[in-house]
């Protein structure tokens, strides 16, 4: 995670620096690093947005996907560990917030740098047994909740050949969700931003400040008009409070 990428890692926009503080997000099931396209850009050039490729889609779509969200969240925490010293921030919407939170925990547990900032988007607190709405069975009852929470990506399910191109990927994404059981812990030491969309159909704004509790560090909830994918049409808006949380200025 130096001045290149590497296959855990996309950047898609040029920054000023290597001194500034990086940001590094995680996809929502289905999702690829592409998905930060436009925050990357929205952020740039003083923030520098690393997005995680997780392995099963994308250039790594000859990768097995991983089915365990534990076991994804060490294999980052691995690369983030063999990685040059940087500040540091993680951003993970929906399914990608579990995996970031996760992946701080196991950095934590091992006593290896933290991010400075755990911003957790479009999901409620983890829980021991995995919500009803992880628990899906069947391709139509995967297509019906993508529908459901609609989003860009919700465009690839009306072209049977996209379709069948990223259904092995909802599944192995929705069956690590499906799978999860969260361990209880020590409660991390980092300040968190809560973000959701006032709209959002499967996580109300209570669900999300569930996540406060997991941390002894400062907290604080942002809601944002919108669904799920609150993200795509509140793009400025979600850049700005970012920016706001990471502590950095507004671009000129």
């Amino acid at each position: 995670m130096s001045g290149t990428e590497s296959r855990w890692f996309r950047r898609f926009a040029s920054t000023e620096g290597d001194d500034g503080l990086r940001l590094v997000c995680f996809p929502h099931a289905g999702g690829a690093a592409s998905a930060y396209l436009g925050l990357a850009r929205a952020l740039a050039p003083d923030i520098d947005v690393l997005a995680v490729q997780y392995p099963g889609r994308q250039d790594r779509r000859l990768e097995p996907a991983l089915t365990s969200l534990t076991h994804l969240a060490r294999a980052v925490a691995e690369e983030l560990a063999h990685a040059p010293q940087h500040p540091y921030a993680f951003f993970g919407h929906s399914m990608g917030a579990v995996v970031a939170y996760e992946t701080a925990r196991v950095l934590s547990e091992f006593g290896l740098p933290t991010p400075q900032r755990l911003v957790l988007s479009g999901r409620g607190a983890p829980s021991p047994e995995p919500a009803a709405r992880d628990r899906l069975s069947g391709d139509a009852a995967l297509i019906a909740e993508i529908r459901r929470l609609g989003g860009t990506g919700g465009q690839v399910l009306d072209d049977p050949e996209l379709l069948e191109m990223v259904l092995p990927t909802l599944r192995a994404d929705y069956g690590a969700l499906g799978s999860y059981r969260w361990r209880p812990g020590p409660p991390l030491d980092i300040p968190v931003t809560v973000m959701v969309g006032t709209s959002d159909p499967i996580v109300t704004v209570d669900d999300a400040r569930g996540w406060l509790a997991h941390s002894t560090g400062p907290g604080d909830l942002l809601t944002f008009d919108g669904g799920h994918f609150y993200l795509d049409a509140r793009l400025p808006s979600v850049a700005e409070a970012l920016r706001t949380v990471l502590g950095q200025p507004a671009a000129v």
